[in-house]
C-alpha cells in the first residue's frame, strides 16, 4: 500500500503526444495538440468527505492520513511525478458538432500503476479552470459530486462497466449554478471527485484531430490507444478489428444500461468511452416505472433524443461518427461501414439473451423475442417499476391464481390502479410466461438463480440520492453512508429499506425526477 502523495506517478500519454505545456489556463482553441497543462486552482478548506475502500485496495493506495493526500485528492498538492493536464477533444451534442470542447473542469493528475501492473489514470472533477472551461468556472457542486461518486460505485457493483470514484472532498468554497438554466442561480457547496479510469479516452478524442486534419495525430492516437488497452489486436487490419472491438463493447453497455434500467441522460460523442465504460455522470436516473420515452434531463425535452429507449439508437449514431472520424486512416470506406452495420445485429443477439435471464428463460426459443416484447409493452402501459418487478417476478408461484391474486402480488409496484382490461392483459401474460418456464431444460430454481444474476434489488433512485444530498448539505450523513453500503451490495435482500418504489411527492420535486446537465 502506497501514500497518494509519496507514489511516482507515470505520464505515458503525456510523454506520447504533444501538448501545450505552457499552463495558461485561459479559454481558447489549442490546435495541434491532445491536452494542455492545467495546474488546479486551491480552494479553501479541502476535507474527506468519502473514500471507496474498496477501490482503494484494489489499487494498493492508503487511506489518506494526513492533510497533504487529502490536498491532492482536493488540487491543493500537486506531488512531484505528477503532470496535470486537461485533455483536448470534440463532440457532436445533441446531434449537433460543436468543435473544440475538451476537459473544462476535469484535470487528470497522473498515472497510477497498481500492484497487478494496470496502470490507472486519476482525474479530479471540479478542480478548477483549464483552457477548455470556456464561459464555466471549472468548478463542481456538492450535488453533482455526490450524485458523480455514489453512482460510480452503484453501476461497478451492479456489473455495468464504468469509470470508478475513489474519493469524495468538500471544498470549503461556493460556487454559484442556476441548477435548471431557467435564471435562478444561486451559491452551492463545492466539491471534487477522484475519478479513476484506465483511460478517459473518448469518441471525441479522435472526432477532434480528424476535424482539423491532423492526420498525423490522428494515426498516432489510434495506434498508441490499440497498442495500450487492446494489445491482442495485430496484423494489417488492426483499425478494422480494432473498431469492430469498439463496436461490441459499446453494445455491450447498451445492453447492461437497459439491463439495470439506466438512462445516462447526455449522450454526447463526447461522453462516449473508447473502452466500453459508462463515462461523465450528469443529468443520469434509473428508470422507476417503466418507460422507453424517460429522459432525466431537462436539456433533452422536448425531443428526447437520449430517451432510455433511444440510447441504443445513439449508441450506433455515435459510432458512426467515430467510423467518420478514423476513416482518413483507410484506403475507403466500404469494409468500415460494414463492420459499423454489424451493430445492430450484434445488440439484439446481445439484447435479447440478457432480457432471456431476466425471466429466467434457459434460452432464446422461437416465440421469446414476441413474449419479451409484451413484457417490456406491459411494463410500459402499466406503469409498472421495473426493479421491483422482476423482483416479484423470481417469486411467481408456478401455478397462477386468480386474476386478483396475480395482481395483488404486483402491488407494490404499481404506480396506479389498473383497469379492468390491465388486469386481465397482466394475467394473461403471466399464464403464458408460466407455461414457457416450463418448457426450460432446467428446474425453477436455476431460472431464479438467472433472474437473481440479472436483477437488481436496489438501484440508486434519485429521490433517495436527493434526499442525501439535503442531509449533506446540513452536516449530516447518515443517509449517504447507508446508500454507500447499499450499492455494494444491490442484489441481496440487506438494504430492505431501499426496495421501495419511488413516493409520490417525488415525482415533481427538483432534482428528483428532471435534472439538468449541471447536475
Amino acid at each position: 500500500m502506497q501514500s497518494l502523495s509519496e507514489k511516482e506517478y507515470k505520464n505515458e500519454f503525456v510523454a506520447a503526444f504533444d501538448g501545450d505545456d505552457s499552463g495558461n489556463t485561459k479559454p481558447r482553441q489549442t490546435p495541434g495538440v491532445l491536452y494542455s497543462k492545467a495546474i488546479p486552482t486551491p480552494v479553501a478548506k479541502p476535507e474527506l468527505l468519502a473514500w471507496s475502500e474498496e477501490l482503494a485496495q484494489e489499487l494498493g493506495i492508503e487511506k489518506p492520513a494526513g492533510q497533504k493526500d487529502v490536498d491532492i485528492l482536493g488540487g491543493n498538492h500537486v506531488a512531484p511525478s505528477m503532470y496535470p493536464y486537461a485533455a483536448c477533444y470534440a463532440g457532436h451534442q445533441f446531434g449537433n458538432w460543436a468543435g473544440q470542447l475538451g476537459d473544462g473542469r476535469a484535470i487528470i493528475l497522473g498515472e497510477w500503476l497498481a500492484p497487478d501492473g494496470k496502470s490507472w489514470e486519476f482525474q479530479l472533477k471540479g478542480a478548477g479552470l483549464t483552457p477548455y472551461s470556456r464561459r464555466a468556472d471549472g468548478r463542481a457542486v456538492l450535488r453533482s459530486s455526490v450524485r458523480e461518486y455514489l453512482m460510480s460505485e452503484a453501476m461497478h457493483y451492479l456489473g455495468v462497466p464504468t469509470t470508478r470514484a475513489l474519493s469524495l472532498v468538500s471544498t470549503g468554497d461556493q460556487v454559484m449554478r442556476d441548477m435548471f438554466y431557467n435564471g435562478n442561480p444561486a451559491f452551492e457547496p463545492g466539491a471534487i471527485v477522484m475519478r479513476v479510469a484506465p483511460s478517459f479516452l473518448r469518441f471525441g478524442s479522435f472526432e477532434m484531430p480528424a476535424a482539423r486534419r491532423e492526420n498525423e495525430n490522428l494515426q498516432k492516437l489510434v495506434d498508441w490507444t490499440i497498442s495500450r488497452y487492446y494489445p491482442h489486436i495485430q496484423g494489417e487490419n488492426r483499425i478494422l478489428d480494432w473498431f469492430k472491438e469498439v463496436v461490441e463493447r459499446t453494445a455491450n453497455l447498451m445492453v447492461d444500461w437497459m439491463r439495470v434500467g439506466f438512462v445516462h441522460g447526455v449522450m454526447n460523442t463526447d461522453n462516449m468511452s473508447i473502452l466500453g465504460l459508462t463515462i461523465d455522470y450528469g443529468p443520469f436516473s434509473f428508470l422507476d416505472d417503466y418507460d422507453p420515452d424517460f429522459t432525466p434531463n431537462t436539456t433533452d425535452l422536448p425531443g428526447r433524443r437520449y430517451a432510455f429507449g433511444k440510447q441504443a439508437s445513439i449508441a450506433y449514431w455515435n459510432l458512426g461518427c467515430l467510423a467518420s472520424a478514423i476513416a482518413p486512416l483507410l484506403p475507403g470506406t466500404e469494409e468500415l461501414v460494414a463492420v459499423l452495420e454489424t451493430y445492430s445485429d450484434y445488440f439484439h443477439e446481445k439484447y435479447y439473451a440478457m432480457m432471456a435471464n431476466k425471466l429466467g428463460l434457459d434460452e432464446v426459443k422461437e416465440g421469446d423475442q414476441e413474449l419479451i416484447t409484451r413484457f417490456t409493452q406491459t411494463l410500459y402501459t402499466l406503469n409498472l417499476d421495473m426493479t421491483i418487478f422482476f423482483q416479484q417476478l423470481m417469486e411467481l408461484p408456478q401455478e397462477l391464481g386468480s386474476e386478483e391474486e396475480t395482481v395483488a402480488h404486483f402491488q407494490d409496484s404499481l404506480y396506479r390502479d389498473l383497469e379492468k382490461g390491465e388486469r386481465a392483459e397482466l394475467h394473461t401474460l403471466l399464464q403464458d410466461y408460466v407455461t414457457r418456464l416450463k418448457a426450460n431444460a432446467g428446474s425453477r430454481e436455476e431460472a431464479v438463480q438467472r433472474m437473481q444474476k440479472s436483477n437488481p434489488r436496489i438501484i440508486l433512485r434519485n429521490y433517495l440520492l436527493h434526499q442525501a444530498i439535503e442531509q449533506l448539505e446540513k452536516g449530516e450523513n447518515t443517509l449517504f453512508l447507508k446508500l454507500q453500503a447499499a450499492m455494494r451490495d444491490p442484489y441481496s435482500r440487506n438494504h430492505e429499506e431501499f426496495f421501495a418504489k419511488r413516493p409520490d411527492w417525488a415525482s415533481q420535486k427538483a432534482g428528483c425526477s428532471m435534472l439538468s446537465c449541471s447536475s
